[in-house]
């Protein structure tokens, strides 16, 4: 009988350590800012403590309002499915946008030179990185809109990923994926009825990464507009009469298959 309770007693006082550490663990959350040439940029690092060894680290990179609540949220995500995330910023510490011509102007003055949007991304990396968190020898980028242009050039450019997601991101670029010369995996994600992103950018990147051995994956949401990730996508084209739309079944389904593509690459 009283060896029966002390094994009881253990039992009940292994659940609730058990229990206290699943409520210490949490999200954790850091706003950073840093240098790129004479420009402060602000990013937004986020990990769960409650994976205590090292973890791979993912770049998430803003659609073209900029470094926004949105990017934010994804960041924080991808902490409680345990990676370690680090929320970028393109544009420069408060430039967000409120307006597709202010958007426009900030991703032109970003995009002007290549050199530029490389030189920011890797700076984001490299903080990354040297996050006591994470494993430097694994990491992976998503981008949306402006964002996935960013993460598939930066695969082109031969950026050393183990893979990038693209979601509703432009595909057309002056850049050309060669043979040999993209070391990370890709996966794209866009819509079928997506107007800023019609079918010959889908067929171009296609037959690009093709012609250049590239490991793609390419899902593609019938009746889908641009933006079908972001909740905040029908206030959008309601204000400002743009064709983007969210898409909650296209939105799970491509989190999801982004889920099983982390694993696959970072268990490799």
């Amino acid at each position: 009988m009283m060896s029966t309770l002390k094994t009881a007693l253990a039992a009940a006082t292994l659940s609730l350590t058990v229990a206290s550490t699943q409520v210490l663990a949490e999200t954790q959350t850091r706003t950073i800012e840093y240098q790129v040439g004479d420009e402060t940029f602000t990013g937004y690092m986020a990990w769960d403590d409650e994976f205590g060894q090292k973890r791979p680290g993912v770049l998430v990179v803003h659609e073209w309002w900029g470094h926004n609540e949105f990017a934010r949220n994804q960041a924080e995500r991808l902490a409680s499915a345990g990676y370690t995330a680090f929320a970028l910023d393109m544009y420069g510490s408060g430039k967000q946008a409120d307006h597709p011509d202010t958007a426009q102007k900030f991703m032109q003055e970003a995009t002007r030179d290549m050199s530029q949007v490389k030189a920011r991304f890797m700076k984001a990396m490299d903080i990354l990185k040297n996050h006591e968190s994470v494993d430097a020898s694994r990491i992976a980028a998503q981008g949306y809109c402006f964002g996935g242009a960013v993460v598939l050039n930066m695969a082109r450019m031969g950026v050393d990923l183990d893979g990038v997601v693209s979601f509703h991101g432009a595909l057309g670029s002056p850049l050309t994926a060669e043979p040999e010369s993209v070391k990370a995996r890709i996966q794209v994600y866009t819509g079928g009825a997506d107007k800023l992103v019609p079918s010959d950018q889908v067929a171009g990147l296609v037959k690009e990464m093709q012609d250049a051995e590239v490991d793609l994956t390419l899902v593609s949401f019938p009746g889908v507009l641009h933006s079908f990730t972001n909740p905040g996508a029908d206030k959008i084209a309601e204000e400002f009469g743009m064709p983007v739309g969210y898409d909650e079944e296209a939105a799970s389904r491509s989190w999801d298959g982004t889920m099983r593509f982390y694993k696959a690459i970072f268990t490799q």
